[in-house]
């Protein structure tokens, strides 16, 4: 008989090997020497400059000034941090301060400073301005509010500036649902209370270029227009071709003829091509379903469960989106149906979709296929600011606070994306916040200090400080 092979211990079956000293280290270490890279690019693209002429708050007298205020939030936001109350972890860290050479705000501070940005006044005065059969509303925003929002349009002009060779700029629109306990915060169309910001993407350059703080209750069908006009007036004048993608809450008369009008107000001249959920209304459903058999194809990839066809639906609506003197507008309808005679969880056994649009050059098919790439830009951007930046977690009861709070998320994703684009190799261009401060801003440091300089000396291999020196080197020559 064979005698049974001896099993050798698992190191995971030992106790851990070490003692903590109760004593403090003395010599300066940082958790987070990334993160200059990160300010670097902050400051390379002169946006301590852009604070300093557009961001005015009150009673800022004493403490730290505008521009050392939105610097710490972008800090806060890369290395993690998704409460005011995470400062006061960087304020432990004993070497950053140093690195960025200011201490980080502590968390009333950054409170007080948010608080700055609300006005009720102007919560009043949206309220005031509602037509009797009006329950939601859209405030204006304070002043040091827009001030931000020029603050972000400069961070991506001089972005476009530095990639001159994106001529061609897709804007994706969207709004998103931010979930909050906060008794102000308003029921939301899914049922929760919460808020329901919209945000507009330039698709391919990942860069925010414009956000809309709202209520729960607002519903996303209203008064879209003003994000696109503030994404498009945010656009670098490097750029020579527009798109627009939306889904069909953006299915607005005043949007559609907005987009339509090649001398349109407040936006480029000249031809936007554009997709839109279209909303399925009466008159259009019954034209889709007249569409003959022979008229369906099917498009994209296969799919496991479900047949996905689409067609050309001669249709023309009565509503005022559609102008009397301009081209009528493309529909292009989907259909879906389930393999094998299978049922939707409703019940029914075909569900009927359709876009429209002004883009004639494209095959059906593609025209789908290129509106639904938004899937994989606005929802990213989404996903990115509520998950991997601080933007899912709304620090007050205060409305205009919280817009500042998603508005400094939204300009520290475009200083990360920033970063990526001037100062990192093209294999992380596509790599998340959390995935950068894996590999870099988490990266251990000490702080040597020789003859009035100070050097720093990362715990990581020496590809990653070659890479981290050469990005700082990148930057420094951005001015």
């Amino acid at each position: 008989m064979t005698k049974p092979k001896e099993r050798r211990p698992s190191p995971t079956e030992s106790p851990l090997l070490f003692e903590v000293d109760p004593h403090p280290i003395e010599e300066t270490l940082t958790a987070f020497g990334g993160i200059p890279l990160v300010v670097q690019t902050f400051r390379s693209l002169r946006l301590p400059q852009s604070v300093r002429e557009q961001v005015e708050v009150r009673e800022r007298e004493r403490g730290y000034d505008e521009a050392t205020m939105v610097e710490s939030f972008v800090i806060l936001n890369a290395a993690g941090g998704e409460c005011v109350d995470d400062f006061e972890r960087l304020r432990g860290d004993p070497g950053l301060a140093e690195l960025v050479g200011h201490e980080l705000p502590s968390p009333s501070a950054a409170l007080q400073f948010l608080y700055a940005f609300h006005e009720q006044e102007k919560i009043e005065e949206a309220k005031q301005r509602r037509l009797p059969n009006e329950i939601a509303y859209i405030p204006e925003e304070t002043a040091p509010l827009e001030g931000l929002g020029r603050v972000n349009r400069d961070l991506v002009q001089r972005v476009g500036q530095r990639v001159a060779e994106q001529r061609i700029a897709t804007v994706d629109q969207d709004a998103t649902i931010i979930e909050s306990r906060n008794q102000e915060a308003l029921p939301t169309y899914e049922g929760p209370r919460g808020y329901q910001p919209m945000l507009a993407v330039w698709a391919e350059m990942e860069l925010v270029l414009a956000d809309q703080f709202r209520d729960g209750n607002v519903p996303a069908l209203m008064r879209p227009l003003e994000v696109a006009r503030r994404a498009f007036a945010a656009l670098p004048s490097t750029v020579k071709e527009y798109y627009y993608r939306g889904d069909s809450a953006c299915h607005e008369s005043e949007l559609v003829n907005w987009l339509r009008d090649e001398q349109r107000e407040g936006g480029p001249a000249g031809r936007i091509g554009f997709a839109i959920s279209a909303r399925m209304s009466e008159p259009l459903h019954a034209a889709i379903q007249a569409v003959s058999g022979k008229e369906w194809k099917t498009y994209g990839e296969a799919h496991p469960s479900e047949i996905r066809e689409c067609a050309e639906v001669p249709f023309v609506p009565s509503e005022k989106s559609e102008k009397k003197d301009s081209q009528p507008l493309r529909y292009v309808a989907i259909r879906i149906r389930k393999k094998q005679g299978e049922l939707f969880e409703d019940g029914s056994t075909v569900r009927h979709f359709a876009v429209l649009s002004n883009r004639w050059e494209l095959e059906a098919g593609r025209l789908i296929e290129w509106h639904r790439e938004k899937a994989g830009t606005i929802e990213l951007v989404h996903d990115i600011l509520k998950n991997d930046l601080a933007g899912g977690v709304l620090p007050s009861k205060y409305f205009g606070a919280d817009a500042a709070w998603l508005r400094l998320a939204v300009i520290s994703h475009n200083v990360l994306t920033a970063m990526k684009r001037l100062a990192l190799p093209a294999e992380l261009l596509t790599a998340r916040p959390k995935r950068l401060r894996f590999l870099l801003f988490n990266m251990p440091g000490r702080l040597a200090h020789h003859a009035r300089s100070m050097l720093l000396r990362l715990a990581a291999v020496a590809a990653w400080i070659e890479m981290y020196r050469e990005g700082l080197q990148q930057l420094a020559l951005v001015t």
